[in-house]
């Protein structure tokens, strides 16, 4: 087993009892913040006990959205907290699954790597995880280990039983175990109840682990009394349960959880000397002015996975820190682009200061995604289309501007006029192949004098990718006699990477996911100027 470069790493393992959706994700971003605010190096990471090899070919309803990596990793939406909430960028080490780890170590049997010693759940496929857990860690002062799942799930047993075992290896000075658990309260008793909390710290003990700190979810304050009960028979010391409310914002987590002392607990737990706060400044003022708005105002969203919004959580973010950027609360209209046609849309959008069309793969929505972008550009209404929403929105101007009536992508339709299409169908060697295009890529913007020009101050840029079809760079001239100008190219020139409408007040579409590197104190370029001109568009109303 690889060992870590580092002798003094401490590992922090995040675990979840209870119910499911308790915000271990938020959790462990938190933390890592509030790690960060007191100067340390951190690292975050996630092991999903499913078998899937990774989120990639799951639907967005049951997984929510899949959140890509610069190295192309396709991973779970927790990874967008701990980058959003961190600024650390996760990679490949990051995020490993069940079916991962099944397939390297049937990999290594096939390969005759053991020997032909008899393949068991311990010691193969706990010394894979311990793997993952270790490798790639240079100079970090904490590693955050976020274990997806409930306590007491079958499928979630081999990782509990391997950071058991990394506790052994490393020692209790160098590994804390945190639970995440629910204290549900009851109206017509008027009591929070600790007893489930009670049988998950149990459950948790069954497997050899001793949690280190309870992180209680709760509608309430939590009674004092309740706590010296919870750290009586979880065996857990009464400063070291800390109570999680709900908060009005998510970026209002790290002050909560700091200021209930839970990143002083955790260094005296690795017996760290912390004499001075944490700064926690940019926090506090991310807050004040979600808070603290100059005023509000409405976009749309128009999309087919609007009744999960964990589908599109990213790009709510992003949305959001457009908004703070701006000052401004976003108030977000999603609409379901399956009930959205020409005919109904002034009654969805009329109300509205910008539309969005996001990603999607598949046919269903489609018409209603083409309606909303329709309905931005012959409204003068602010548009920015992510992905497939580029796509759709270079479709609909060459059928409703161009006259191309039959002009669509062969995702939908092999016969169609193809204006979007794989890779491959637009190179004459087809090297390029019909593979998907995923992480970071460059691009190039060539229009000097264009608005996206402006809104990034640069004439690369890199950008995350995640899709197969690509817009047919042969229409580039139909598309300028229409009034869509393709503004930013892969570097050879032979991909359009961004379009958009010169004599709109603000129409951008582009090929990549700007929402997936948008943070509270770093926003988006992309957001911070849509959400701009939503509220210039609002105010002149």
């Amino acid at each position: 087993m690889s060992k870590t470069k580092s002798n003094n790493a401490r590992f922090i393992f995040i675990t979840g009892g209870v119910v499911s959706s308790l915000g271990k994700g938020l959790a462990s971003a938190s933390l890592a913040a509030i790690l960060q605010a007191r100067g340390f190096k951190v690292r975050l990471r996630k092991l999903d006990p499913y078998l899937n090899v990774d989120p990639g070919t799951m639907s967005p309803y049951q997984h929510g959205e899949v959140f890509v990596t610069d190295d192309g990793t396709e991973a779970d939406l927790d990874l967008g907290h701990y980058e959003r909430f961190s600024a650390v960028p996760a990679t490949k080490h990051d995020s490993i699954t069940t079916g991962k780890i099944y397939s390297r170590v049937i990999e290594k049997e096939r390969n005759g790597d053991y020997l032909g010693a008899t393949i068991q759940v311990v010691p193969h496929v706990t010394n894979e995880i311990k793997e993952f857990i270790l490798s790639g860690i240079t100079d970090e002062d904490f590693v955050l280990c976020e274990i997806g799942g409930t306590v007491g799930d079958i499928e979630g047993q081999p990782y509990l039983e391997s950071i058991r075992q990394v506790a052994y290896d490393l020692g209790r000075e160098r590994t804390m175990f945190i639970h995440v658990t629910l204290l549900p309260f009851i109206p017509t008793a008027g009591e929070l109840k600790t007893k489930p909390t009670q049988h998950s710290v149990k459950k948790l003990q069954e497997y050899g682990i001793q949690p280190d700190m309870l992180l209680c979810r709760s509608q309430i304050e939590i009674p004092q009394n309740e706590k010296k009960k919870l750290a009586l028979f979880c065996n857990v010391r009464e400063e070291n349960v800390i109570t999680a409310p709900d908060v009005k914002t998510i970026y209002e987590v790290p002050i909560v959880y700091s200021s209930e002392g839970m990143d002083t607990q955790v260094c005296r737990h690795f017996n760290i000397e912390c004499k001075n706060k944490p700064d926690l400044r940019k926090w506090i003022d991310i807050v004040d002015t979600v808070k603290n708005p100059k005023g509000e105002v409405k976009i749309a969203v128009v999309g087919k996975y609007t009744a999960l919004l964990e589908a599109y959580k990213s790009l709510n973010e992003a949305i959001t820190h457009g908004g703070i950027a701006n000052s401004f609360k976003v108030k977000v209209k999603w609409v379901n682009s399956e009930e959205l046609t020409d005919q109904n849309a002034d009654l969805y959008l009329k109300d509205v200061n910008a539309i969005v069309v996001p990603g999607g793969f598949g046919k269903r929505g489609t018409d209603g995604k083409l309606a909303g972008i329709k309905y931005a550009r012959e409204h003068n209404i602010p548009f920015l289309g992510i992905c497939f929403g580029m796509q759709l929105a270079v479709i609909e101007t060459l059928r409703n501007v161009a006259g191309i009536k039959t002009a669509n992508t062969t995702e939908l339709d092999n016969g169609c006029e193809p204006v979007v299409g794989m890779m491959s169908d637009f190179t004459k060697d087809g090297k390029l192949g019909g593979t998907m295009r995923l992480g970071a890529y460059e691009s190039c913007i060539t229009g000097k004098d264009s608005h996206v020009s402006k809104i990034y101050k640069s004439e690369k840029i890199s950008e995350r990718h995640r899709h197969r079809y690509e817009v047919n760079k042969e229409y580039e001239k139909a598309l300028k006699d229409s009034g869509m100008e393709i503004v930013a190219w892969s570097p050879d020139k032979t991909l359009p990477e961004i379009v958009e409408i010169p004599n709109h007040p603000w129409f951008v579409g582009v090929q990549f996911h700007p929402e997936l590197k948008s943070k509270p104190f770093d926003p988006h370029p992309l957001f911070v100027s849509l959400i701009a001109a939503a509220i210039e568009r609002g105010q002149k109303k």
